[in-house]
Protein backbone atom coordinates (compact mmCIF):
# COMPACT_ATOMS: atom_id res chain seq x y z
CA UNK A 1 0.00 0.00 0.00
CA UNK A 2 1.61 3.16 -0.54
CA UNK A 3 2.29 5.57 1.84
CA UNK A 4 1.02 8.67 0.30
CA UNK A 5 -2.21 7.48 1.04
CA UNK A 6 -1.79 7.37 4.96
CA UNK A 7 -0.54 10.93 5.68
CA UNK A 8 -1.51 14.29 4.37
CA UNK A 9 0.90 15.34 1.26
CA UNK A 10 2.13 18.43 2.27
CA UNK A 11 2.68 21.47 -0.66
CA UNK A 12 6.11 22.82 -1.11
CA UNK A 13 5.29 25.29 -3.43
CA UNK A 14 6.23 27.87 -0.73
CA UNK A 15 10.01 26.26 -1.63
CA UNK A 16 9.17 27.50 -4.96
CA UNK A 17 8.68 24.17 -6.49
CA UNK A 18 5.36 24.20 -8.29
CA UNK A 19 3.53 21.43 -10.11
CA UNK A 20 5.09 18.63 -8.46
CA UNK A 21 3.96 15.10 -7.72
CA UNK A 22 5.17 14.25 -4.91
CA UNK A 23 5.81 11.15 -3.28
CA UNK A 24 5.68 11.75 0.60
CA UNK A 25 7.25 10.10 3.70
CA UNK A 26 7.33 6.42 1.41
CA UNK A 27 8.52 3.16 3.37
CA UNK A 28 11.98 1.81 2.49
CA UNK A 29 10.14 -1.09 0.57
CA UNK A 30 8.60 1.48 -1.40
CA UNK A 31 11.60 3.45 -1.94
CA UNK A 32 13.71 0.56 -3.08
CA UNK A 33 10.79 -0.88 -5.19
CA UNK A 34 11.05 2.58 -7.18
CA UNK A 35 14.62 2.90 -7.45
CA UNK A 36 14.86 -1.38 -8.96
CA UNK A 37 11.83 -0.07 -11.45
CA UNK A 38 13.90 2.89 -12.42
CA UNK A 39 16.83 0.74 -13.22
CA UNK A 40 18.94 2.67 -10.67
CA UNK A 41 19.51 0.00 -8.44
CA UNK A 42 19.62 -3.97 -7.33
CA UNK A 43 18.96 -5.97 -5.19
CA UNK A 44 21.62 -7.84 -2.63
CA UNK A 45 21.96 -11.09 -1.51
CA UNK A 46 21.16 -10.01 1.91
CA UNK A 47 17.82 -7.50 0.65
CA UNK A 48 19.71 -4.75 1.12
CA UNK A 49 19.54 -2.01 -2.08
CA UNK A 50 22.58 -1.36 -3.84
CA UNK A 51 22.74 2.20 -6.47
CA UNK A 52 25.44 4.01 -7.99
CA UNK A 53 26.86 7.42 -6.47
CA UNK A 54 27.61 8.51 -10.43
CA UNK A 55 30.37 10.69 -11.14
CA UNK A 56 30.93 11.24 -7.29
CA UNK A 57 31.68 8.68 -4.93
CA UNK A 58 32.89 10.90 -2.39
CA UNK A 59 32.38 14.66 -0.56
CA UNK A 60 34.07 17.52 -2.72
CA UNK A 61 35.50 19.91 -0.12
CA UNK A 62 36.24 22.38 -2.55
CA UNK A 63 32.42 22.89 -3.50
CA UNK A 64 30.92 23.09 -0.54
CA UNK A 65 29.85 26.77 0.16
CA UNK A 66 28.50 29.00 3.50
CA UNK A 67 26.17 32.09 2.75
CA UNK A 68 28.30 34.74 4.04
CA UNK A 69 25.93 36.90 5.83
CA UNK A 70 25.20 38.78 8.77
CA UNK A 71 24.30 35.90 10.97
CA UNK A 72 27.70 34.19 9.77
CA UNK A 73 30.37 36.53 8.83
CA UNK A 74 31.65 37.37 12.24
CA UNK A 75 31.69 33.70 13.52
CA UNK A 76 32.52 31.23 10.71
CA UNK A 77 36.63 30.87 10.18
CA UNK A 78 36.29 31.83 6.06
CA UNK A 79 39.04 29.85 4.12
CA UNK A 80 39.28 26.65 2.01
CA UNK A 81 37.57 24.60 4.30
CA UNK A 82 34.34 27.34 4.96
CA UNK A 83 34.43 29.11 1.56
CA UNK A 84 32.04 32.41 1.12
CA UNK A 85 29.17 32.35 -0.93
CA UNK A 86 27.02 35.47 -1.20
CA UNK A 87 23.53 36.05 -0.52
CA UNK A 88 22.57 37.36 -3.96
CA UNK A 89 24.68 34.67 -5.95
CA UNK A 90 22.65 31.91 -3.65
CA UNK A 91 19.38 33.50 -4.66
CA UNK A 92 19.97 33.21 -8.15
CA UNK A 93 21.07 29.76 -8.02
CA UNK A 94 18.45 28.47 -5.72
CA UNK A 95 15.65 30.46 -8.00
CA UNK A 96 17.50 27.99 -10.67
CA UNK A 97 17.59 24.94 -8.72
CA UNK A 98 13.54 25.04 -8.14
CA UNK A 99 12.26 26.04 -11.67
CA UNK A 100 14.59 22.75 -12.13
CA UNK A 101 12.96 20.54 -9.87
CA UNK A 102 9.32 21.85 -10.55
CA UNK A 103 6.57 20.02 -13.05
CA UNK A 104 8.32 16.92 -11.78
CA UNK A 105 8.40 13.82 -9.50
CA UNK A 106 10.06 14.45 -6.31
CA UNK A 107 10.65 12.75 -2.88
CA UNK A 108 9.38 14.14 -0.09
CA UNK A 109 10.79 13.49 3.75
CA UNK A 110 9.96 15.17 7.07
CA UNK A 111 12.62 13.81 9.97
CA UNK A 112 14.55 15.41 12.60
CA UNK A 113 18.29 15.48 13.96
CA UNK A 114 19.70 15.45 17.74
CA UNK A 115 17.90 12.83 20.06
CA UNK A 116 17.78 14.83 23.02
CA UNK A 117 14.53 16.29 22.92
CA UNK A 118 15.85 19.47 24.25
CA UNK A 119 18.22 20.50 21.02
CA UNK A 120 15.38 18.80 18.34
CA UNK A 121 15.85 20.12 14.94
CA UNK A 122 12.92 19.00 12.53
CA UNK A 123 14.39 18.84 8.54
CA UNK A 124 12.74 18.84 5.53
CA UNK A 125 14.11 16.89 2.51
CA UNK A 126 13.30 17.28 -1.14
CA UNK A 127 14.91 14.80 -3.40
CA UNK A 128 14.93 14.14 -7.07
CA UNK A 129 15.39 10.45 -7.00
CA UNK A 130 13.79 7.51 -4.25
CA UNK A 131 17.23 5.78 -3.20
CA UNK A 132 18.34 10.00 -2.05
CA UNK A 133 15.56 9.73 0.04
CA UNK A 134 16.03 6.06 1.40
CA UNK A 135 19.72 7.30 2.70
CA UNK A 136 17.63 10.10 4.96
CA UNK A 137 15.13 7.30 5.75
CA UNK A 138 18.09 5.73 7.31
CA UNK A 139 20.36 9.07 8.82
CA UNK A 140 17.76 11.41 10.24
CA UNK A 141 15.58 10.41 12.96
CA UNK A 142 12.07 9.17 12.28
CA UNK A 143 8.87 10.58 12.91
CA UNK A 144 6.06 9.01 14.86
CA UNK A 145 2.95 8.91 13.05
CA UNK A 146 1.42 11.72 14.85
CA UNK A 147 4.34 14.04 14.43
CA UNK A 148 3.84 14.29 11.20
CA UNK A 149 0.54 16.37 11.20
CA UNK A 150 2.13 19.05 13.03
CA UNK A 151 5.38 18.97 11.17
CA UNK A 152 7.62 22.31 10.39
CA UNK A 153 10.54 22.65 9.22
CA UNK A 154 13.31 24.16 10.65
CA UNK A 155 15.79 23.23 7.88
CA UNK A 156 15.33 22.35 4.43
CA UNK A 157 17.68 19.90 1.93
CA UNK A 158 16.88 19.98 -1.63
CA UNK A 159 19.14 17.50 -2.87
CA UNK A 160 19.43 17.03 -7.38
CA UNK A 161 21.96 15.08 -8.75
CA UNK A 162 21.00 15.96 -12.24
CA UNK A 163 21.06 19.32 -12.00
CA UNK A 164 24.43 21.32 -12.82
CA UNK A 165 25.99 24.70 -11.84
CA UNK A 166 27.19 27.25 -14.71
CA UNK A 167 30.30 27.99 -13.09
CA UNK A 168 30.44 31.70 -15.03
CA UNK A 169 27.22 32.32 -14.61
CA UNK A 170 26.90 30.84 -10.97
CA UNK A 171 29.97 31.81 -9.45
CA UNK A 172 30.68 28.06 -8.29
CA UNK A 173 33.95 25.80 -8.64
CA UNK A 174 32.35 23.75 -10.87
CA UNK A 175 29.14 21.98 -11.91
CA UNK A 176 28.28 20.57 -8.42
CA UNK A 177 28.42 22.14 -5.35
CA UNK A 178 26.78 22.10 -1.54
CA UNK A 179 25.86 24.92 -0.03
CA UNK A 180 24.47 26.41 3.63
CA UNK A 181 22.42 29.13 4.21
CA UNK A 182 21.61 30.16 7.64
CA UNK A 183 19.20 32.74 6.94
CA UNK A 184 17.02 30.54 4.99
CA UNK A 185 17.78 27.68 6.70
CA UNK A 186 18.69 26.06 3.85
CA UNK A 187 21.56 22.85 2.42
CA UNK A 188 21.21 23.23 -1.24
CA UNK A 189 23.04 20.21 -2.83
CA UNK A 190 23.52 19.84 -6.90
CA UNK A 191 25.75 17.98 -9.09
CA UNK A 192 26.64 15.22 -6.89
CA UNK A 193 25.02 11.74 -6.43
CA UNK A 194 27.10 11.28 -3.37
CA UNK A 195 24.53 10.98 -0.23
CA UNK A 196 27.13 11.92 2.58
CA UNK A 197 26.83 15.90 1.06
CA UNK A 198 23.32 15.41 2.96
CA UNK A 199 23.96 14.28 6.17
CA UNK A 200 26.86 16.08 6.22
CA UNK A 201 25.25 19.76 5.21
CA UNK A 202 22.96 19.10 8.29
CA UNK A 203 26.04 17.83 10.39
CA UNK A 204 27.63 21.82 9.31
CA UNK A 205 24.97 23.77 10.23
CA UNK A 206 24.38 21.65 13.77
CA UNK A 207 28.62 22.31 13.91
CA UNK A 208 27.46 25.88 13.74
CA UNK A 209 24.32 26.26 15.67
CA UNK A 210 24.69 24.01 18.90
CA UNK A 211 28.28 25.53 20.06
CA UNK A 212 27.37 29.27 19.27
CA UNK A 213 23.20 29.37 20.55
CA UNK A 214 23.11 26.50 23.13
CA UNK A 215 26.26 25.91 24.46
CA UNK A 216 26.82 22.43 23.27
CA UNK A 217 29.96 21.08 21.76
CA UNK A 218 29.53 18.94 18.90
CA UNK A 219 31.67 16.45 17.86
CA UNK A 220 32.44 14.40 14.70
CA UNK A 221 32.88 10.99 16.74
CA UNK A 222 31.37 7.89 17.77
CA UNK A 223 30.38 7.26 21.17
CA UNK A 224 29.10 4.08 23.11
CA UNK A 225 28.02 3.09 26.72
CA UNK A 226 29.19 0.24 29.47
CA UNK A 227 27.45 -1.83 31.84
CA UNK A 228 28.83 1.05 34.42
CA UNK A 229 26.81 3.46 32.48
CA UNK A 230 29.67 5.50 31.59
CA UNK A 231 29.85 6.69 28.20
CA UNK A 232 33.21 6.32 26.01
CA UNK A 233 33.69 8.85 22.81
CA UNK A 234 36.05 8.23 19.97
CA UNK A 235 37.12 10.71 17.87
CA UNK A 236 38.79 9.58 14.27
CA UNK A 237 39.18 10.59 10.82
CA UNK A 238 38.38 8.00 7.99
CA UNK A 239 39.94 4.81 8.39
CA UNK A 240 40.87 4.96 11.53
CA UNK A 241 38.24 2.89 13.44
CA UNK A 242 35.46 4.67 14.82
CA UNK A 243 32.74 3.07 13.57
CA UNK A 244 34.22 -0.72 13.99
CA UNK A 245 35.59 -0.11 17.47
CA UNK A 246 32.49 1.51 19.22
CA UNK A 247 30.52 -1.26 17.30
CA UNK A 248 31.57 -3.23 20.51
CA UNK A 249 29.05 -6.14 20.95
CA UNK A 250 29.70 -5.77 25.27
CA UNK A 251 28.77 -2.24 24.97
CA UNK A 252 25.81 -0.59 23.91
CA UNK A 253 26.35 2.05 20.82
CA UNK A 254 24.74 5.42 21.05
CA UNK A 255 25.85 6.75 17.57
CA UNK A 256 28.48 5.74 14.65
CA UNK A 257 29.71 9.69 13.72
CA UNK A 258 27.80 12.53 15.20
CA UNK A 259 26.96 13.93 19.19
CA UNK A 260 26.54 16.76 21.09
CA UNK A 261 27.63 16.99 24.31
CA UNK A 262 25.83 19.05 26.49
CA UNK A 263 25.62 21.77 29.50
CA UNK A 264 24.42 19.03 31.40
CA UNK A 265 27.24 16.63 30.71
CA UNK A 266 24.97 14.04 28.55
CA UNK A 267 26.05 12.69 24.88
CA UNK A 268 23.61 12.39 22.28
CA UNK A 269 23.40 11.31 18.86
CA UNK A 270 22.55 13.36 15.96
CA UNK A 271 21.51 10.99 13.72
CA UNK A 272 18.73 7.79 13.49
CA UNK A 273 21.52 5.54 11.39
CA UNK A 274 24.80 5.20 10.71
CA UNK A 275 26.82 5.02 7.28
CA UNK A 276 29.61 2.96 7.69
CA UNK A 277 32.82 2.37 5.32
CA UNK A 278 32.41 -1.53 3.74
CA UNK A 279 35.63 -1.59 2.42
CA UNK A 280 37.33 -5.37 2.84
CA UNK A 281 33.76 -5.83 5.18
CA UNK A 282 33.77 -9.14 6.80
CA UNK A 283 31.50 -11.21 9.69
CA UNK A 284 35.08 -12.33 11.72
CA UNK A 285 36.72 -8.61 11.93
CA UNK A 286 33.05 -6.29 12.46
CA UNK A 287 30.16 -8.68 12.63
CA UNK A 288 27.40 -5.88 13.41
CA UNK A 289 28.18 -4.33 10.54
CA UNK A 290 28.47 -6.91 8.14
CA UNK A 291 24.49 -8.38 9.52
CA UNK A 292 23.42 -4.84 9.51
CA UNK A 293 23.53 -4.52 5.75
CA UNK A 294 19.86 -6.82 4.81
CA UNK A 295 16.28 -5.03 3.66
CA UNK A 296 16.42 -1.46 4.10
CA UNK A 297 20.05 -1.01 4.07
CA UNK A 298 21.41 1.04 1.15
CA UNK A 299 24.52 0.03 -0.47
CA UNK A 300 26.93 2.85 -2.32
CA UNK A 301 29.05 1.81 -4.97
CA UNK A 302 30.01 -1.86 -4.67
CA UNK A 303 30.72 -4.82 -7.22
CA UNK A 304 29.25 -7.96 -7.16
CA UNK A 305 31.09 -11.22 -7.55
CA UNK A 306 30.78 -12.18 -10.73
CA UNK A 307 27.33 -13.62 -12.08
CA UNK A 308 25.81 -13.35 -8.79
CA UNK A 309 24.03 -10.58 -6.34
CA UNK A 310 26.50 -11.44 -3.72
CA UNK A 311 28.89 -8.32 -2.61
CA UNK A 312 32.43 -8.49 -3.04
CA UNK A 313 33.92 -5.89 -0.56
CA UNK A 314 37.69 -6.13 -1.52
CA UNK A 315 36.40 -4.53 -5.07
CA UNK A 316 37.21 -1.01 -5.10
CA UNK A 317 37.24 -0.92 -8.76
CA UNK A 318 34.67 1.85 -8.42
CA UNK A 319 36.24 3.26 -5.46
CA UNK A 320 38.27 2.25 -1.97
CA UNK A 321 35.23 4.65 -0.62
CA UNK A 322 32.33 1.84 -0.74
CA UNK A 323 29.55 2.20 1.73
CA UNK A 324 26.48 1.36 3.91
CA UNK A 325 23.80 3.50 5.57
CA UNK A 326 21.48 1.63 7.70
CA UNK A 327 19.12 2.09 10.75
CA UNK A 328 20.77 2.65 14.12
CA UNK A 329 18.29 -0.21 14.92
CA UNK A 330 20.12 -2.62 12.55
CA UNK A 331 22.56 -3.15 15.21
CA UNK A 332 21.75 -5.03 17.89
CA UNK A 333 23.28 -3.33 20.88
CA UNK A 334 21.93 -0.16 20.80
CA UNK A 335 21.29 2.46 23.87
CA UNK A 336 17.89 3.46 24.50
CA UNK A 337 17.12 6.74 23.64
CA UNK A 338 20.69 7.54 21.59
CA UNK A 339 21.57 9.14 24.62
CA UNK A 340 24.60 8.30 27.45
CA UNK A 341 25.69 10.00 30.19
CA UNK A 342 29.50 10.13 32.66
CA UNK A 343 31.69 10.58 29.37
CA UNK A 344 34.84 9.65 31.42
CA UNK A 345 36.99 7.83 28.51
CA UNK A 346 37.73 9.39 25.32
CA UNK A 347 39.79 8.09 22.42
CA UNK A 348 41.42 9.89 19.81
CA UNK A 349 41.98 7.16 16.91
CA UNK A 350 45.23 7.54 14.62
CA UNK A 351 46.23 5.31 11.75
CA UNK A 352 50.06 6.72 11.50
CA UNK A 353 51.33 4.95 8.89
CA UNK A 354 54.85 6.01 9.92
CA UNK A 355 54.75 3.84 12.49
CA UNK A 356 55.87 6.49 14.93
CA UNK A 357 53.11 6.92 18.03
CA UNK A 358 52.60 4.02 20.39
CA UNK A 359 49.63 2.13 20.02
CA UNK A 360 47.79 3.13 23.09
CA UNK A 361 49.15 6.59 25.45
CA UNK A 362 47.44 8.52 28.23
CA UNK A 363 46.91 12.67 26.79
CA UNK A 364 47.41 15.75 29.34
CA UNK A 365 44.75 18.08 29.08
CA UNK A 366 47.05 20.19 27.13
CA UNK A 367 48.29 17.58 24.78
CA UNK A 368 44.51 16.50 24.28
CA UNK A 369 43.72 20.03 22.91
CA UNK A 370 47.01 19.94 20.76
CA UNK A 371 46.23 16.67 19.32
CA UNK A 372 42.58 17.28 18.75
CA UNK A 373 42.98 20.77 17.03
CA UNK A 374 46.01 18.82 14.98
CA UNK A 375 43.65 15.74 14.12
CA UNK A 376 46.47 13.33 12.85
CA UNK A 377 45.95 10.50 10.54
CA UNK A 378 48.26 9.54 7.61
CA UNK A 379 47.50 8.19 4.53
CA UNK A 380 49.15 5.03 3.02
CA UNK A 381 50.76 4.54 -0.27
CA UNK A 382 48.01 3.94 -3.12
CA UNK A 383 44.37 5.57 -1.59
CA UNK A 384 44.99 8.12 -3.42
CA UNK A 385 46.42 9.15 -7.15
CA UNK A 386 50.12 10.36 -6.48
CA UNK A 387 50.85 9.11 -2.85
CA UNK A 388 53.26 6.62 -2.80
CA UNK A 389 54.70 6.57 0.10
CA UNK A 390 53.10 7.53 3.89
CA UNK A 391 51.68 11.02 4.05
CA UNK A 392 50.15 13.09 6.94
CA UNK A 393 46.73 14.19 7.02
CA UNK A 394 45.60 16.66 9.28
CA UNK A 395 42.12 17.51 9.92
CA UNK A 396 41.33 19.76 12.80
CA UNK A 397 38.92 18.35 15.15
CA UNK A 398 39.02 15.29 13.25
CA UNK A 399 36.47 16.59 11.16
CA UNK A 400 37.52 20.22 9.47
CA UNK A 401 35.27 20.24 6.42
CA UNK A 402 32.21 20.01 8.34
CA UNK A 403 32.93 22.94 11.50
CA UNK A 404 32.56 25.70 10.35
CA UNK A 405 34.22 27.39 13.70
CA UNK A 406 37.55 28.31 14.63
CA UNK A 407 39.14 24.97 15.76
CA UNK A 408 39.56 26.26 18.94
CA UNK A 409 36.92 27.44 19.91
CA UNK A 410 35.87 23.64 19.80
CA UNK A 411 38.91 22.67 21.63
CA UNK A 412 38.70 24.62 24.01
CA UNK A 413 35.22 23.94 24.75
CA UNK A 414 36.50 20.42 24.82
CA UNK A 415 39.10 21.13 28.09
CA UNK A 416 36.33 22.25 29.68
CA UNK A 417 33.89 19.59 29.45
CA UNK A 418 37.17 17.05 29.87
CA UNK A 419 38.03 19.04 33.13
CA UNK A 420 34.40 18.95 34.95
CA UNK A 421 34.03 15.23 34.20
CA UNK A 422 37.89 14.66 35.44
CA UNK A 423 37.40 12.10 32.17
CA UNK A 424 40.77 10.75 30.73
CA UNK A 425 41.98 11.61 27.02
CA UNK A 426 43.94 8.23 25.18
CA UNK A 427 45.29 8.34 21.96
CA UNK A 428 45.49 5.12 20.49
CA UNK A 429 47.20 4.51 17.08
CA UNK A 430 45.33 1.71 14.99
CA UNK A 431 48.38 2.03 12.33
CA UNK A 432 51.33 0.58 11.46
CA UNK A 433 54.07 -0.91 14.08
CA UNK A 434 57.61 -2.18 13.72
CA UNK A 435 58.52 0.48 11.14
CA UNK A 436 56.16 2.44 8.28
CA UNK A 437 54.31 1.50 5.80
CA UNK A 438 56.07 -1.06 3.94
CA UNK A 439 58.27 -2.28 6.46
CA UNK A 440 56.10 -2.74 9.22
CA UNK A 441 52.68 -4.23 9.61
CA UNK A 442 49.22 -2.85 10.61
CA UNK A 443 48.24 -3.07 14.41
CA UNK A 444 46.31 -6.30 15.11
CA UNK A 445 42.38 -5.35 15.63
CA UNK A 446 42.53 -7.71 18.75
CA UNK A 447 45.34 -5.91 20.25
CA UNK A 448 43.54 -2.16 19.71
CA UNK A 449 40.76 -3.79 21.14
CA UNK A 450 42.38 -5.22 24.03
CA UNK A 451 43.82 -1.57 25.12
CA UNK A 452 40.26 0.12 24.65
CA UNK A 453 38.93 -2.56 26.73
CA UNK A 454 41.73 -1.97 29.86
CA UNK A 455 41.07 1.31 29.42
CA UNK A 456 37.54 1.28 29.96
CA UNK A 457 37.60 -1.04 32.88
CA UNK A 458 40.36 0.97 34.70
CA UNK A 459 43.24 -1.68 34.17
CA UNK A 460 45.20 1.15 32.82
CA UNK A 461 45.26 3.13 35.85
CA UNK A 462 47.64 1.34 38.32
CA UNK A 463 50.10 0.19 35.82
CA UNK A 464 53.36 2.41 35.31
CA UNK A 465 54.19 4.72 32.61
CA UNK A 466 56.81 6.32 30.64
CA UNK A 467 56.47 9.61 28.35
CA UNK A 468 58.09 9.36 24.86
CA UNK A 469 60.69 11.27 23.65
CA UNK A 470 59.45 13.56 21.30
CA UNK A 471 55.30 13.21 21.65
CA UNK A 472 55.60 13.36 25.36
CA UNK A 473 52.39 11.70 26.34
CA UNK A 474 52.65 8.95 28.82
CA UNK A 475 53.10 5.54 27.61
CA UNK A 476 51.93 2.33 29.44
CA UNK A 477 54.29 -0.35 30.14
CA UNK A 478 52.08 -3.12 30.52
CA UNK A 479 48.73 -3.98 29.17
CA UNK A 480 46.54 -7.32 30.10
CA UNK A 481 46.29 -9.21 26.89
CA UNK A 482 49.00 -7.14 24.75
CA UNK A 483 52.39 -8.35 24.45
CA UNK A 484 54.30 -5.54 26.78
CA UNK A 485 57.45 -4.98 23.92
CA UNK A 486 54.25 -3.67 21.34
CA UNK A 487 53.78 -1.07 23.46
CA UNK A 488 56.87 1.42 23.44
CA UNK A 489 57.08 2.01 19.13
CA UNK A 490 60.65 2.36 19.80
CA UNK A 491 61.21 -1.22 20.80
CA UNK A 492 59.05 -2.50 17.76
CA UNK A 493 61.63 -0.71 15.29
CA UNK A 494 64.92 -2.97 14.63
CA UNK A 495 66.87 0.62 13.43
CA UNK A 496 66.55 2.54 17.09
CA UNK A 497 68.51 5.57 15.68
CA UNK A 498 66.12 5.50 12.59
CA UNK A 499 63.00 5.58 14.54
CA UNK A 500 64.36 8.84 16.20
CA UNK A 501 65.16 10.72 13.20
CA UNK A 502 61.60 9.60 11.80
CA UNK A 503 60.03 10.91 15.34
CA UNK A 504 61.24 14.23 15.16
CA UNK A 505 60.34 14.22 10.98
CA UNK A 506 57.07 13.45 12.43
CA UNK A 507 56.94 16.07 14.99
CA UNK A 508 57.90 18.89 12.80
CA UNK A 509 55.50 18.02 10.50
CA UNK A 510 52.47 18.75 13.67
CA UNK A 511 54.29 21.85 14.28
CA UNK A 512 54.10 22.94 10.97
CA UNK A 513 50.59 21.99 10.72
CA UNK A 514 50.11 23.82 13.88
CA UNK A 515 51.25 27.31 12.90
CA UNK A 516 47.79 28.50 11.64
CA UNK A 517 46.31 27.60 14.93
CA UNK A 518 49.50 28.91 17.20
CA UNK A 519 47.99 32.78 17.51
CA UNK A 520 44.93 31.46 18.62
CA UNK A 521 45.84 28.56 20.94
CA UNK A 522 46.23 29.13 24.92
CA UNK A 523 49.47 28.21 26.85
CA UNK A 524 48.24 25.03 28.31
CA UNK A 525 47.16 24.05 24.28
CA UNK A 526 50.81 25.42 22.89
CA UNK A 527 53.10 23.20 26.25
CA UNK A 528 50.84 20.13 24.36
CA UNK A 529 53.17 20.09 21.73
CA UNK A 530 55.83 17.70 20.65
CA UNK A 531 59.56 18.84 21.70
CA UNK A 532 61.63 18.68 19.25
Amino acid sequence: MNENTLHTIPSIDYLGIENTQIHYQLSPEELQERTIAAGQGSETSTGALEINTGKFSGRSPLDRFIVKDVITEKDVWWGNVNIPFTPANFDALYDKLTAYLSNKELYVRDAYVCADPSYRLNVRVVTETAWANLFCHNMFLRLKEDELATFTADWTVLCAPSFLADPEVDHTRQGNFAILNFTRKIAMIGGTGYTGEMKKGIFSALNFILPVTRNVLSMHCSANVGTNDETAIFFGLSGTGKTTLSADPKRKLIGDDEHGWTPENTIFNFEGGCYAKVVNLSEENEPDIFRAIKKGALLENIVYKKGTNEVDYTDVSITPNTRVSYPIEHIETIQPGSSGQNPKNIFFLTADSFGILPPISRLTAGQAAYHFISGYTAKIAGTEAGITEPTPNFSACFGAPFMPLHPTRYAEMLSEKIKDEDATVWLVNTGWTGGAYGTGSRMKLKYTRAMIDAALHGELDEVNYENHSVFGMAIPQSCPNVPDEILNPRNTWNDKDLYDSKAKDLANKFRVNFEQFSSYANEEILAGAPKV
